[in-house]
């Protein structure tokens, strides 16, 4: 079983020293640039990456560099900064090839300053005798421990991801709430509501509701019980735009949203009536299903368009059309300030819950995917019909369901969303996430 940590690790270093081949060792994947040109890391980067059973979100951030010649340089040393400010631990890589530069002094210093859990790492050491040969000089650090390491011939990588792991904290946020809580984050562009909204459901001032940008810098929990079930309610940072971050603390508030992200079960996405849906209120919806989770979309400040149905038809309109990919998501009209709508949030939540943990009997499964095959035949591959031959549920939250065919490469995509949506219906799993993998019998025979 995954525990979660629910830490955030920051990977800090001058341009060029290997952050983005480090990355993308650790993510297993090719997000980050790999360049030589110093700098081409502009913005961060960030993966959820499970080792040896730890959850934890990595970011990779810009270079700290000096050179007066790049405007980018200021940003990406207040990037690398804010790392250090909100990062839970920091991987600070170095260059064994360059050698102790002043910068890295610099960077090493603010890190000892900063009281956070560090992990002094000189790249590009190919092995022992270069590690022997090129250590020494790091050492003028005055550190305790340094981690030799060749990012891309993984020398010392699985010595380093050990000891990071091993350093991570447990989490203890959620390991007090009573059995069964139902955990719900609130998201949503800065001023939708969230604080406010939360308020009106516990009937009290429970937070600072305020009209500042980013009054709500981490998130907030609060415990209810409604009914015959306990709440989290988690209220989030709100997630900036892109050029609009002139706030440092604002340029980090998606890891904020990434780490509530991870630990709830139900995603509240507020949208807001007047502004209509905006691209970054995509990109949030996005990220929930990228994470799997179950999704209510609130079209928060109704009351200002109560009396407008042209621009209510137009808001409606607008949602289906630029997230067609969250059809199954529940949309509430609410408003915060009035209460409007607020006595449905808890059934939807309730129905999107259940929906999100159901588990089903594998005959009944069976059943559905032969009717399905049935009614539409599958398509030819390589001179061959496709066949499926069994199904059964590998996980819940969101309910997932493994396939069982004679060839997964040849299932196209019109056919999975074909036996998705017939999973869905044949399940009554109408509101929430579904996911359909596909694996070869033949695979499963060799193993």
């Amino acid at each position: 079983m995954v525990s979660e940590t629910h830490s955030i690790i920051a990977l800090v270093g001058r341009p060029n020293v290997g952050k983005s081949t480090l990355f993308n060792r650790i993510t297993k994947s090719r997000k980050a640039i790999v360049d030589p040109t110093p700098g081409v890391t502009r913005d961060r980067h960030y993966d959820r990456v499970i080792w040896n059973e730890k959850s934890f979100i990595l970011v990779d951030t810009g270079g700290i560099d000096d050179s007066v010649d790049d405007v980018m340089v200021n940003h990406i040393r207040q990037q690398a900064f804010l790392a250090i400010e909100e990062a839970d631990t920091i991987l600070f890589l170095m260059d064994g090839r360059e050698g102790l530069t002043p910068a890295d002094m610099e960077v090493a210093e603010i890190l000892r300053r900063s009281e956070k859990n560090v992990f002094h790492v000189v790249n590009k050491i190919d092995g022992p005798e270069q590690e022997i040969e090129i250590l020494s000089q790091f050492y003028e650090l005055g550190v305790e421990k340094l981690w030799a390491l060749s990012a891309e011939h993984t020398y010392g990588f699985y010595t380093l991801m050990d000891d990071l792991v091993d350093s991570l904290k447990e989490s203890t946020v959620d390991q007090n709430l009573p059995e069964d809580t139902v955990k719900v984050a609130f998201f949503g562009r800065p001023n939708v509501g969230k604080s406010s909204m939360i308020n009106r459901i516990m009937g009290e001032e429970r937070m600072v509701v305020s009209e500042i940008s980013g009054t709500t810098r981490d998130s907030v929990d609060t415990l209810l019980e409604h009914g015959k079930y306990t709440y989290l309610l988690i209220d989030t940072a709100g997630i900036r735009r892109k050029g609009k971050t002139k706030e440092k603390l604002e340029k980090f508030s998606i890891l904020k949203a990434l780490h509530a992200l991870e630990r709830c079960d139900i995603a509240m996405v507020l949208l807001d009536a007047e502004d209509g849906l905006t691209e970054q209120d995509t990109k949030i919806i996005g990220y929930t299903q990228e994470q799997g989770r179950g999704l209510i979309l609130l079209v928060n400040k109704w009351d200002l368009v109560q009396d407008d149905p042209k621009k209510q038809k137009q808001i409606l309109e607008e949602i289906g059309r630029s997230v067609p990919f969250v059809g199954f998501a529940p949309l509430l009209k609410v408003s915060a300030l009035s209460g409007y709508g607020i006595k449905r949030l808890f059934p939807a939540i309730g129905s999107v819950y259940r929906q999100f943990s159901q588990k089903f009997p594998t005959a009944a499964l069976n059943r559905l995917l032969q009717d399905a095959v049935a009614d539409h035949s599958p398509p030819i591959y390589k001179n061959k019909r496709l066949k499926f031959y069994y199904t059964s549920q590998i996980g819940t939250r969101p309910p997932r369901f493994v396939v069982m065919t004679n060839s997964y490469k040849g299932v196209h995509f019109s056919y999975q969303r074909y036996l998705t949506n017939r999973f869905r219906e044949g399940l009554g799993l109408d509101k929430v996430p579904v996911k359909l993998f596909f694996k070869d019998k033949r695979e499963q025979r060799q193993k």
